[in-house]
């Protein structure tokens, strides 16, 4: 992930995680993306139920029942490994997490250990009373899907009614005293609402909102056509940043992230070589921390049957599975040659990605949206759009 307004409005800087020698277990949640030791924040699909019909959906989850997930007893297990193995943050998903009936139990049972327990919801079932459950056993932070004002976002998750849902949730966190942000998937469809999500940032209070880049994974892949184009993805780049700035400059400051195209942080540099080169310099040093796409290394996926899987998108991928070897040790498996390559990517990338000049701070970008397109994990990523000038490398 970007931190738009960590980079563009300067709101960290790189002494910000020196102070705490960049190691995982010391750093404060919105510096985690610049560790050194890349310990990884793990996605738990905790079941793959879901009561909506999203479009993009990479889980393609149903309103059924599942018969294959984690009992509680593997739950507890893996919950107990993660901690030992100094996972810092457990981000409770599915699906959708809060049709589970233990999540309470089991995100209380996660700080109980040490993590961060953070939820990724649709937001329609955070009731007055769910919402305050989960402030008294000291969940982090409630990340809730919007995918555009009333009429897209209803459209986009395929149940009327949606939206009015989602903004209840809103209220419901805030008045239990959650910290609550939005999470948006940029597509053709929602594109022409952004401008609104910024304005709801502004009048209902909402401290945070990332801006996910379309992943074509599950149902995603279904709608790739509705990604846009790379002319479109910069305009979007130049519209977030600006919006950024607009808030930050009336003392209304928002966190800001875009996720899933590592391409924004050379845009973003890019952008302020010009504007600010004092602290382009500052924000080179920040990506460099960063190390741009951080799938099987930094960040990783526990399904709801316990497969593994490098990020929470690609599912095709399997590491192992949790039921036969903990997390741990398949995180760390030398015998597990692919694994092994994500872990130093770089190396391995093809076409574009092998002669960009950007490959420290971008990290080969998305390998599960490659594989999506060119059936091949370490082509280039179709989404970077990047001109061929600007990836240039110096002297070339």
């Amino acid at each position: 992930m970007i931190g738009i307004s960590k980079l563009y409005c300067a709101t960290v800087e790189p002494s910000d995680a020196l102070r705490y020698s960049r190691q995982s277990e010391q750093l404060p949640s919105h510096l985690l993306q610049f560790s050194k030791d890349k310990k990884p924040v793990v996605v738990w699909n905790m079941t793959r139920r879901c009561n909506l019909k999203c479009v993009h959906c990479y889980a393609r989850s149903e309103d059924i029942s599942y018969d294959n997930e984690l009992n509680h007893e593997q739950s507890i297990a893996m919950i107990d490994d993660l901690a030992q193995f100094g996972v810092p943050v457990l981000l409770f998903s599915g699906g959708e997490p809060t049709v589970h009936p233990r999540l309470v139990e089991y995100a209380q049972y996660a700080v109980s250990k040490g993590m961060r327990a953070v939820i990724s919801t649709n937001g329609t079932l955070i009731t007055r009373e769910k919402a305050q459950k989960l402030k008294e056993i000291g969940l982090s932070y409630v990340g809730i899907s919007l995918d555009g004002l009333e009429e897209t976002h209803d459209k986009f998750r395929g149940v009327k009614g949606s939206y009015k849902k989602v903004m209840a949730a809103i209220e419901n966190c805030q008045e239990a005293g959650i910290k609550v942000g939005l999470r948006f998937t940029i597509n053709k469809r929602n594109v022409k609402d952004i401008p609104g999500i910024f304005d709801l940032l502004e009048e209902k209070n909402i401290p945070r909102v990332c801006f996910y880049h379309l992943v074509y994974s599950g149902r995603g892949s279904e709608i790739a056509k509705e990604d846009l184009s790379h002319e479109e993805t910069r305009k979007v780049l130049d519209l977030i940043m600006e919006r950024t700035k607009d808030l930050h400059d009336r003392n209304l400051p928002k966190e800001v992230l875009t996720v899933d195209n590592h391409a924004d942080g050379p845009y973003v540099y890019q952008r302020l070589l010009d504007e600010d080169p004092k602290r382009a310099a500052e924000v080179l040093e920040l990506l460099e921390m960063n190390e741009g796409n951080n799938s099987g290394r930094g960040i990783g996926c526990i399904s709801w049957d316990g497969e593994v899987h490098p990020d929470q998108f690609w599912r095709e991928k399997s590491l192992g599975n949790i039921k036969d070897m903990p997390f741990s040790k398949i995180w760390t498996n030398v015998d597990n040659e692919f694994l092994m390559k994500l872990k130093e990517k770089k190396k391995h990338v093809k076409g574009r990605c092998a002669e960009c000049r950007w490959l420290d701070i971008c990290g080969g970008n998305f390998r599960a949206r490659a594989e999506s397109v060119a059936n091949d994990p370490w082509d280039s990523d179709p989404a970077c759009y990047l001109t061929d000038e600007e990836i240039k490398k110096e002297g070339v």
